[in-house]
């Protein structure tokens, strides 16, 4: 494929994505249209709420931090045709181990930050690592495994926590507040914004770097597009899928951890808090590109803000927007949708090539 083709294919999945988009928007206007007495407004409030003042739009970076890192864990996965649906207990256990090491350990500041961030990411990994190995070792499906893990991670990180952190003064089950030393400070008022989002853009760069600019990644990529290929070619396939879900891990445990320490500063959730699943989204949306993560993210926390928005303010149910997700994944992971439009590209993009050679010998 050449670098024409290749642009060519980039921009019609672009347009593909955002057509998708559109017209998962068009259909949630015309139900909204039914179900409201107020159809404008409650869809005016959707679209551009998140815009009308600093609070609402900081509560759209705030509800896209996580996503991006959730979104980073399964795109790498992704990326090597394995499957990961154990980013939400990843992200879970990150969370934990993040909070252990803030309650424990007396350390000064950025080092107790840094501490805490390693802490998770070895937790992350290692739940990646299991269902890597099963799958590389054994042949057992991933999809099912860690699937099942996120059970066994939630209990397990639940059980900790009440078992041996939590703060029985307080009146929920939550764990004892974190030490100030291990706070990813907010610094935008009146929003919480906070200084996880260097560690998000470092995250974000690093796996643009390492799926592109590193052997590994070239060998994690060769294997998503042709496993028997790549083990042809000696690529050690088997230490790629491991790798794939052990980075992925990591990356998902890393944002609980920032979660942790940036928002909430105790460990509160009691149950799934939804971000992997919510990754899986975002992956499919950016094609599995980092750099496309970050959009994805963005444009998902927003509008789930916006339906915040729209629920408090007028007649429509905030669940509007898991009908206009629903939408937009399927006609973007739907094979037949525009299948015709970008036949006739192909079409034109291969005569254009064949002509081209002939005008230039007749010259």
């Amino acid at each position: 494929m050449n670098g024409t083709t290749r642009t060519t294919d980039y921009l019609f999945q672009v347009y593909r994505t955002l057509i998708a988009v559109l017209l998962a928007l068009a259909l949630g206007f015309v139900i909204t249209c039914f179900v409201s007495e107020m159809p404008l407004e409650a869809f005016g409030n959707f679209l551009l709420g998140p815009l009308t003042s600093v609070r609402r739009f900081g509560n759209v970076i705030e509800a896209a931090i996580p996503l991006v890192f959730t979104g980073l864990a399964v795109s790498i996965v992704f990326q090597a045709s394995q499957f990961n649906i154990g980013a939400e207990g990843q992200f879970f256990m990150g969370a934990v181990a993040a909070v252990i090491v803030g309650i424990v350990l007396p350390l000064p500041g950025v080092i107790h930050v840094l501490v805490c961030l390693a802490a998770a990411m070895a937790a992350g990994a290692l739940c990646g690592w299991i269902p890597g190995v099963l799958k590389a070792r054994l042949g057992a499906s991933e999809l099912v495994s860690s699937l099942m893990l996120n059970y066994v991670y939630f209990r397990l990180g639940v059980y900790v926590i009440n078992y041996h952190f939590r703060d029985k003064e307080a009146g929920a089950l939550v764990s004892w507040p974190i030490r100030e030393t291990s706070w990813l400070d907010q610094f935008l008022q009146p929003t919480r914004i906070h200084w996880g989002i260097l560690v998000v853009a470092a995250a974000v760069v690093f796996v643009y770097l390492f799926l592109y600019r590193t052997r590994w990644g070239y060998a994690l990529r060769m294997t998503g597009l042709n496993i028997n290929f790549a083990r042809y070619a000696g690529i050690g396939t088997a230490s790629v899928i491991v790798y794939s879900q052990v980075l992925g891990g990591a990356i998902a445990g890393l944002g609980g951890a920032v979660e942790m320490l940036g928002i909430h500063r105790r460990f509160i959730w009691m149950m799934m808090p939804g971000y992997g699943w919510d990754g899986i989204i975002v992956a499919i949306l950016a094609r599995n590109n980092p750099l496309g993560v970050v959009l994805g993210a963005l444009f998902l926390a927003y509008m789930r803000t916006g339906a915040d928005i729209m629920a408090r303010m007028t007649d429509v149910s905030a669940e509007m927007v898991t009908v206009i997700q629903g939408v937009m994944i399927l006609l973007v992971t739907a094979q037949a949708f525009l299948a015709g439009w970008r036949h006739r590209i192909v079409v034109r993009e291969a005569t254009r090539r064949k002509e081209v050679p002939q005008s230039e010998g007749a010259a």
